[in-house]
């Protein structure tokens, strides 16, 4: 659901003649729900008050239009910069087709990522742990290496108090398919949503027992030392809506991103 169709189903009778502030310029066409547009002129609104466009050319000022043709008093451009930093996925998956890369590494004050054995599972603090949880409630999927899910076994999951139910999409990147049957995102993947990207070139029958136990297997074509295209993922990635993306290591993962200018923010 669309955040102007919420508030005014909140609002009821009270939208008529009240002020809407929106974040994004309400849109005009017709997906999983009607336009916005026409909702908020329907309800009798007297003023929008609109930070920023929409660059989506399904909406792209037909919105503002459809207002204005309503009778709405329309003002744009307040808080823009803040929209413009809370919308920058969405933006950059109209733009390029890709989502937004959030580049997550804790590290320690000599600037590694694990002790030399790698046998390190924690280098941060708790406070530090509990802003990452929050930061993959705020992201659409959390992506990690082979290398990562072969080390620590992680869950991915967001295990805030009152956040559970906002764990994001988990993705594997996996170009040999070692990940084991018996991991955590396997195990769970009919709960959370898990994708496992692979080379193109995997015998087909290998992946089997992966799409078994719920995991969406994405054969991907072979990139830089027959890993997984990354410039290639960041598309496809994009035309599954997907518009902000955590990154949660490993060290060469991050590095490829780097490499590719993937890398678009750094949680550090």
């Amino acid at each position: 659901p669309h955040a102007e169709t919420e508030a005014l189903d909140r609002a009821g009778a009270a939208a008529r003649g009240a002020t809407a502030y929106v974040t994004l310029e309400p849109c005009d066409h017709h997906g999983q729900t009607p336009p916005c547009s026409e909702a908020l002129a329907a309800a009798g609104i007297a003023r929008a008050v609109i930070a920023i466009e929409d660059p989506d050319q399904r909406t792209a000022g037909r919105g503002l239009a459809r207002l204005e043709k309503g009778g709405v008093d329309v003002e744009v451009g307040v808080g823009r910069d803040e929209a413009a930093d809370l919308n920058d996925g969405f933006f950059l998956r109209i733009a390029e087709g890709r989502p937004l890369f959030t580049l997550k590494c804790g590290t320690s004050l000599d600037a590694r990522i694990a002790t030399g054995g790698g046998d390190s599972q924690w280098i941060t603090g708790e406070a530090a742990r509990d802003a990452a949880h929050r930061l993959r409630a705020a992201h659409d999927a959390v992506l990690i290496g082979s290398g990562t899910a072969l080390a620590d076994d992680p869950e991915l999951t967001c295990r805030l108090p009152g956040l559970g139910g906002r764990s994001p999409v988990r993705i594997v990147v996996d170009g040999r398919l070692r990940l084991p049957a018996d991991s955590r995102v396997v195990k769970t993947a009919r709960d959370v949503p898990t994708w496992l990207v692979t080379s193109a070139q995997t015998d087909p029958t290998a992946s089997k027992s992966y799409a078994e136990a719920g995991v969406d297997v994405i054969e991907a074509p072979p990139g830089a030392a027959g890993s997984p295209d990354l410039a290639w993922l960041a598309g496809e990635l994009g035309g599954r809506g997907l518009t902000r993306v955590l990154v949660e290591g490993g060290g060469r993962l991050a590095a490829s991103l780097l490499g590719a200018g993937l890398a678009d923010r750094l949680a550090w």
